[in-house]
């Protein structure tokens, strides 16, 4: 799918990131970094879009002439509601974190949060024996949809959801009528440890700004590997314990790059060839901002 932008702009494709709060995100520099590497004129730019204001965003994104957008929270499952299509993978997701205009200024929700989860854990344990282990995920949210529904394409055994909010957690178990998926208390969680081999935190908690991740690691088997979704910091509390005991550690960018491929194909017309030069690219960045703020 082409972007209908691209034949009336000055400047190439034009796409965003829309999401409140929206400073923190690495979608930019990551996207920015892949234009300037491909030789495409084009831009792409962080969009601040508050709770409720959502539908107006998309007009104006319409009107402006863009060739999509990603979207993160808290408009992931919102977004489903104000398009012309929803792809199937989105639909069974219950959330979309890209949405494309096509030729007639129709609007397409699509998720690619799945394939950036399978790609960022099958490079990490690239031999995980997933029908033989629990996964244990914290989070009912847009992205711990989009890990669940990974984890159940990748075979694995067990699928627990724990969440602050129960009903959230129940909500998406009984959403995707799954019998290897489970919901827990969130006080919980802990002792969901003892059996996990695969921990993915998927809440903003451990995130610059916000409340730690309190868990307590001794309790996982020495094989579990850890993933974190976080990237601000990029080696959160989580992953810097996970680490001091010896266990597999997959990071944030691991997932935004991944995820990330399939929309910058979408937006300006091939896929971007260097994945490896845009996580060093965006280590750099993290730096830099780590040097300011110092």
């Amino acid at each position: 799918m082409r972007p209908d932008f691209a034949a009336r702009g000055e400047y190439g494709p034009i796409a965003a990131v829309i999401g409140w709060p929206i400073g923190h995100s690495l979608s930019p520099p990551l996207h920015r970094y892949w234009l300037q590497a491909e030789g495409i004129a084009g831009e792409y730019v962080a969009l601040a879009v508050r709770p409720g204001e959502l539908a107006e965003a998309m007009k104006g994104l319409a009107a402006l002439g863009f060739a999509g957008a990603n979207v993160t929270i808290p408009h992931k499952r919102e977004v489903l509601a104000l398009v012309d299509r929803v792809d199937p993978l989105a639909r069974r997701v219950g959330a979309a974190n890209l949405v494309l205009r096509d030729g007639r200024g129709r609007w397409l929700a699509m998720n690619s949060d799945v394939i950036g989860v399978k790609e960022a854990l099958c490079h990490a344990a690239p031999d995980p024996a997933f029908s033989s282990t629990q996964a244990l995920v914290l989070g009912a949210g847009g992205a711990a949809r989009a890990v669940v529904v990974a984890l159940l394409d990748l075979g694995m055994k067990t699928v627990v959801i724990a969440n602050r909010r129960r009903e959230r957690a129940e909500e998406l178990v009984a959403g995707m009528d799954d019998s290897r998926l489970k919901a827990i208390a969130w006080h919980e969680r802990s002792h969901a440890l003892v059996d996990t081999g695969l921990l993915v935190n998927a809440t903003s908690l451990g995130m610059q700004g916000h409340p730690p991740l309190t868990l307590d690691l001794s309790l996982l088997p020495a094989s579990a590997v850890v993933f974190d979704l976080v990237y601000r910091p990029l080696r959160t509390a989580l992953l810097q314990e996970a680490e001091r005991r010896g266990l597999v550690t997959v990071d944030g960018l691991a997932m935004l790059i991944h995820q990330a491929v399939p929309a910058f194909a979408a937006f300006y017309g091939r896929p971007p060839g260097d994945v490896a030069g845009a996580r060093q690219a965006l280590h750099r960045h993290l730096q830099a901002d780590r040097e300011t703020e110092a």
